[in-house]
């Protein structure tokens, strides 16, 4: 068992995601949902192509896209980029962090029920073993203030929705990832997603005043677009092209154990024993899936 370097990146990854539910609740607060969202992929893709740009002597030498590649990128940007944006951020701003983050932690479960059935990877029953009890951590950082209400109702299904298509979109992307880069993949599958969330929300952006948002929000909406999706993105398609869906996604499970703690530090919520014993559950569980062959 031997952490590498792609380990500490994927636990950047976490680390970056866990925090970025309390910034996007707090850039909500005056900055509108889907303008917020339209300008964090505006900036996300024009950070991608221009990596591309600049990685394109090396890019060449890669065979060529075919028209085949094209219409699975186009699949793989409305289901990972404009569907999945569209249901996470909404989510977000209508559901509480607990319920968005044990039904977002469920990730990893159904994407490698979906990697399994698809035949791009053999889920032996000790992984399921670690799943398993990472889910139960997960239960018990979040679960006790999980409320199903009229309230949330639309928020947590927004989640669940945002969920199947992250899972989808992981799945889906396998195949393509072993005939070219993963530079290539998500940027052109960002890029595009992105394109379809502009064009169908103009009439919405046309309308907003942008005057009326504050510093802070524009400061969190560009930390967001470039850690959460710019950086985070590419770590995650470097860790299921080298390590495959299941692997990859099971350090999801750890993001609910950060926004914990971001929420505790930030907003001065309250860490309780439960919490602790999840926190303990949930990177035994990860341990397990990702060393144990």
């Amino acid at each position: 068992m031997a952490l590498t370097l792609l380990d500490g990146a994927l636990l950047l990854m976490v680390l970056i995601w866990g925090s970025n539910f309390s910034v996007v609740k707090v850039a909500l607060r005056d900055f509108p949902e889907i303008p917020f969202n339209a300008m964090r992929l505006l900036i996300g893709s024009v950070v991608f192509l221009a990596v591309i740009w600049w990685q394109r002597d090396s890019e060449r030498q890669r065979a060529p896209l075919t028209r085949t590649d094209w219409l699975q990128l186009l699949f793989l940007a409305a289901v990972g980029t404009f569907l999945y944006q569209l249901c996470f951020v909404g989510g977000v701003r209508r559901t509480s962090v607990a319920n968005g983050s044990l039904i977002v932690g469920s990730s990893p479960i159904v994407i490698a029920m979906l990697s399994s059935l698809a035949g791009h990877e053999r889920i032996k029953p000790v992984r399921w073993a670690g799943v398993v009890m990472a889910l139960i951590g997960l239960y018990l950082v979040v679960g006790y203030g999980v409320a199903l209400s009229a309230q949330t109702l639309t928020g947590d299904a927004l989640m669940i929705a945002g969920v199947i298509c992250w899972s989808v979109y992981s799945v889906a992307s396998q195949p393509i990832l072993r005939r070219h880069s993963a530079l290539t993949v998500i940027g052109l599958t960002f890029s595009l997603g992105a394109a379809m969330y502009i064009t169908t929300m103009m009439p919405v952006l046309l309308k907003v005043e942008w005057r009326s948002i504050s510093a802070t929000s524009w400061g969190l909406m560009l930390g967001s677009a470039l850690l959460a999706l710019n950086l985070s993105y590419f770590i995650w398609y470097t860790g299921l092209k080298k390590l495959g869906g299941s692997r990859t996604s099971v350090y999801s499970y750890l993001t609910p154990v950060v926004a914990m703690i971001v929420a505790a530090v930030w907003l001065a919520e309250p860490i309780s024993a439960s919490q602790i014993a999840g926190a303990g559950a949930i990177f035994s569980g990860l341990l397990i899936t990702r060393f144990v062959n």
